[in-house]
């Protein structure tokens, strides 16, 4: 387990973002393109004219359509950060693996920003978090299942190079601090005892992993307080 800031901005890489439009999508895209990335932001509803950002219509239930704009867009890397409720976890399942298998024939890397519900519950040999109701109460449990469902279709897939990002119990628009804690693969809680973390945080730890990936495909953070911003 790590506390990060935000990375330096490194080399230039072309950044698809799926999702542009969405809570988590919107704010990654803003938040590569702050650090001299260039975006491509795909949505069925493009909008926008932020600096670096270049808006890019596509639907992610058409398959073909995806497939074509991402195979086009020739991109260093694929943010997928879609979500859907009440869940659909046909269409989830579907567009993963349509990402990663374009990215796997074009040597793209990957970042799934999935769910909570696919890290496992603090505790020695604690359930999965979509399984427990202390943190998914009823009627997210299908939201929460349709991400684990996610996470097993990049474990199953065989040749793309992926990670899957799943955010902290808690998630909600709120400040850009830069600050987070980093783990594996078991849900993590802040200093006041919430799992929480802020969309913009988030963003920049997305975009953290893009630039120097770490050693763990599953993975997740936290808000960390305490730590100097970058």
């Amino acid at each position: 387990m790590t506390t990060q800031t935000a990375q330096q901005t490194t080399p230039q890489m072309t950044i698809a973002v799926l999702g542009a439009t969405g809570m988590v999508g919107s704010r990654v895209a803003t938040e590569a393109a702050g650090r001299g990335h260039r975006v491509l932001a795909l949505s069925r509803r493009p909008a926008g004219d932020e600096p670096g950002v270049t808006p890019v219509g596509v639907d992610a239930a058409d398959a073909g359509a995806l497939r074509r704009a991402l195979s086009g867009a020739a991109p260093d890397a694929v943010v997928l950060a879609v979500r859907t409720f009440p869940a659909d976890r046909e269409f989830l399942v579907g567009a993963t693996r349509t990402v990663l298998d374009v990215a796997g024939e074009a040597g793209a890397r990957v970042l799934v920003v999935g769910g909570a519900g696919a890290l496992r519950s603090p505790g020695d040999g604690g359930p999965l978090v979509a399984d427990d109701p202390a943190y998914v109460p009823t009627e997210w449990r299908d939201v929460a299942t349709a991400g684990v469902a996610q996470l097993r279709t990049c474990e199953a897939h065989p040749a793309a190079d992926w990670a899957y990002l799943s955010p902290p119990a808690l998630l909600a628009p709120g400040d850009r601090t830069g600050r987070y804690r980093r783990g594996a693969d078991t849900l993590l809680t802040a200093a006041d005892g919430r799992s929480w973390i802020s969309a913009e945080d988030l963003a920049v730890a997305t975009v953290d992993a893009l630039e120097a990936p770490g050693p763990d495909r599953h993975f997740t953070v936290v808000h960390a307080d305490g730590i100097p911003s970058a």
